[in-house]
């Protein structure tokens, strides 16, 4: 069994980049920065601030919400799978891109203080997590199937 699962908590770098397809197929991109903090050891080395940067990747419903919330800024919790992929470049170069597909994603806040989106998270699948409890809506074949899958 293997485990494919990333968890992000980070401000978002530019605003979502977005595609339309057939059949109304949203897509948006945007990236995703996350820090961790710098500090001095006790010898007195000091470590810098390191920030990753995150290419991020909504679908549907989710890309839309992107569309209409997720600003420049932001802060954001992200829920995904890392997928890696190839493509040629203009000059038909062969790049390599790794990109976190979104499952959920939570509003957490806005760039200059603006809660609006607090709390608000939104599923692919469309379910809702209510800022009070936090827990989606179950059904007992859901709770069923994941002990099924414990790997012990």
């Amino acid at each position: 069994m293997s485990v494919n699962k990333v968890i992000l908590v980070g401000n978002v770098g530019r605003d979502p980049e977005m595609k339309y397809f057939d059949n109304d197929v949203a897509k948006a991109n945007f990236s995703l920065a996350t820090s961790e903090r710098g500090y001095t050891t006790s010898g007195g080395t000091q470590v810098p601030e390191r920030t990753e940067w995150h290419n991020i990747v909504c679908w549907r419903g989710l890309a839309q919400i992107a569309e209409k919330f997720v600003k420049k800024g932001t802060l954001v919790y992200v829920e995904g799978k890392i997928r890696s992929r190839s493509y040629d470049d203009q000059n038909g170069m062969k790049r390599y891109i790794t990109e976190v597909v979104a499952d959920s994603l939570e509003l957490l806040g806005r760039k200059g203080g603006n809660e609006e989106g607090f709390g608000n998270r939104e599923h692919e699948n469309g379910n809702n997590y209510t800022p009070s409890t936090g827990a989606a809506p179950r059904d007992e074949q859901d709770e069923i199937s994941e002990v099924d899958d414990l790997p012990f």
